[in-house]
């Protein structure tokens, strides 16, 4: 690269030039990833944000909670079967609705067929690794 007189480009023009260059890839990076929010319900606070933190490290917007919120619309539920214990059918319906990604450390037949009457789109046993629960969110916006 040469200037018109045929001397080379000052340091400080190149350097700016580079850093317009990453900014447009940047740019188009993001425009590419869709906005993900994830809600980490589990009745072990601790876990849900350990989740939640892991998950905003992979890209994803996520929060943790230990309780299910009124209203779900608009974010892909990662939800432990513990905290539906007692929950009332506003809630599960509400959760129904959300089509939830279900991580349990519940084997048994009864808990499979919670999930399914829950609609959920994915089963994943505790502890579940980051990279299989990313796998389980991308599969979900998929569906």
């Amino acid at each position: 690269m040469a200037e018109a007189d045929g001397a080379a480009p000052p340091v400080e023009r190149l350097l700016e030039d580079i850093d317009e260059a990453f900014a447009h890839l940047s740019d188009a990076e993001e425009s590419e990833r869709p906005t993900v929010h994830v809600l980490v319900v589990d009745d072990d606070e601790r876990l849900a944000e350990i989740t939640a933190r892991g998950l905003r490290r992979l890209g994803f917007e996520a929060d943790s909670s230990s309780s299910v919120p009124r209203s779900l619309g608009g974010v892909v539920p990662v939800v432990d079967l513990g905290v539906l214990e007692g929950a009332g059918s506003e809630v599960l319906e509400a959760i129904r609705k959300a089509r939830p990604i279900v991580v349990t450390g519940a084997t048994d037949r009864a808990s499979r067929a919670m999930a399914e009457r829950l609609a959920a789109t994915d089963y994943l046993l505790k502890p579940v690794e980051l990279a299989d629960l990313a796998a389980a969110i991308k599969r979900r916006l998929e569906s």
